[in-house]
């Protein structure tokens, strides 16, 4: 987790079996919003190496607002949760036993 998220405003989702933290923010120079977010076991160390599946907005991509942020982060880390996502899984937390 980069220094500046423990300014950022998370927010927890527990899913099937797991928590999914995201934190939307306005996006630098803008006034449209992006996020960040990470996966883990419930009551993980997210500053322990292995214990987080991280995720960010892709690029470009931004929200006209902080609820559509957050609702795309939160679609993000289910859809990792769900191993639906193209490039991140939580098979790594799974077969550590993190």
């Amino acid at each position: 987790m980069p220094d500046e998220a423990a300014t950022l405003n998370w927010q927890k989702v527990d899913y099937e079996g797991f928590e999914i933290h995201v934190a939307p923010s306005l996006k630098d120079g803008s006034e449209r919003y992006t996020y960040v977010g990470y996966v883990c076991h419930p009551g993980a160390d997210p500053k322990s190496p292995g214990h987080t599946v991280t995720f960010h907005a892709d690029g470009e991509e931004s929200f006209k607002t902080l609820d559509d942020a957050t609702y795309e982060a939160v679609h993000v880390g289910k859809s990792i949760v769900e191993g639906t996502h193209p490039d991140l899984s939580v098979l790594s937390l799974v077969t550590s036993g993190v």
